[in-house]
């Protein structure tokens, strides 16, 4: 599932297309699916979401799935970036290799897949998937360097680079998830090429606010194959994302690129539990890469990360 739609062209694999996806996911398993457009993102303040759709004529989906688990004791929020296609919008992105901006949905691809991995083997805890998806374009009306936005927790940012749209999605993404009380929240992102900079094709970076939850995903990458590796969010790094404009601004430029946006996302979490995952380099293989997971025999995308969550919540349910 998690493949097929993350090499799919973006003119089919649209917001509306994602959300379809995940209603029929929730026919087939009975689950919970909640599809917000256009019009109730505004009315309930997803600003952020609205901000980064401002110049695509596709509207944009923010899609809740639930899967309840017979017994279970604990609820895990699992969070995707649904970019389907990354131009890069006003601060555009080079033309070269554009094409594979197409794959820029595969947190949210992640997201679908693992909660029709749970509810398909019944896994033992409460899941909740949440994903925003839009695509990211330049027109007169999008959104631009210099504009503040409120997001949907209240905290308001500046947008420095529009082509750092992935974590202006997450903020109101990650911000209904903490609202709806979880024991843990895991996202999923192809966020920064600094992480891919850092760690190349071989590891998953991880970013976290609580080291027991970091250990216990870091535990089933090593079983899954995913393997992860974790990046510090010491508060030093924050003095980058820093702006007397806002409460914090969208990139804080090339050094630690990868953390700073770690630390974005973390001020929509809230207290929660929580880690980052930026997929950024292990989302997509251009040739043999077994030795990223033993389940990719070919190039393409990966499917990254879903066997990591099934192996999570079987460790994480008695923790």
């Amino acid at each position: 599932k998690v493949r097929d739609l993350s090499v799919g062209p973006g003119n089919y694999v649209t917001p509306s297309f994602l959300a379809d996806t995940a209603r029929e996911i929730a026919d087939k398993y009975g689950l919970e699916v909640t599809v917000w457009g256009k019009d109730e993102l505004r009315t309930r303040g997803m600003n952020a979401i609205l901000a980064v759709n401002a110049g695509s004529a596709q509207p944009p989906a923010f899609v809740a799935l639930k899967y309840t688990a017979p017994g279970a004791r604990k609820t895990l929020a699992v969070v995707g970036k649904g970019i389907t296609f990354d131009s890069g919008g006003i601060s555009i992105k080079p033309a070269e290799n554009m094409e594979y901006m197409r794959h820029d949905m595969t947190g949210a691809a992640t997201v679908l897949g693992f909660v029709q991995l749970a509810a398909a083997t019944r896994v033992p805890v409460y899941v909740l998937g949440v994903f925003a998806a839009t695509e990211n374009l330049p027109s007169g009306s999008s959104y631009k360097p210099g504009d503040v936005f409120k997001a949907y927790n209240g905290k308001t940012m500046e947008i420095v680079n529009t082509d750092a749209e992935g974590r202006v999605i997450l903020s109101d993404s990650l911000a209904y998830a903490a609202e709806q009380k979880p024991d843990a929240i895991v996202d999923f992102a192809t966020l920064t090429g600094a992480c891919q900079v850092a760690l190349g094709d071989h590891a998953t970076g991880l970013m976290s606010n609580n080291q027991a939850l970091a250990n216990l995903v870091l535990a089933a990458g090593e079983k899954s194959g995913d393997r992860c590796w974790q990046l510090p969010l010491w508060k030093v790094y924050a003095e980058q994302i820093k702006t007397s404009m806002a409460d914090v601004r969208n990139t804080g430029g090339r050094r630690a690129g990868a953390i700073t946006a770690g630390l974005f996302l973390k001020e929509f979490v809230g207290d929660i539990p929580w880690v980052h995952l930026d997929i950024a380099g292990t989302a997509y293989a251009d040739g043999d890469q077994t030795y990223v997971a033993p389940y990719n025999p070919k190039p393409g995308a990966t499917g990254v990360g879903v066997r990591l969550m099934w192996h999570l919540c079987q460790a994480w349910k008695d923790a």
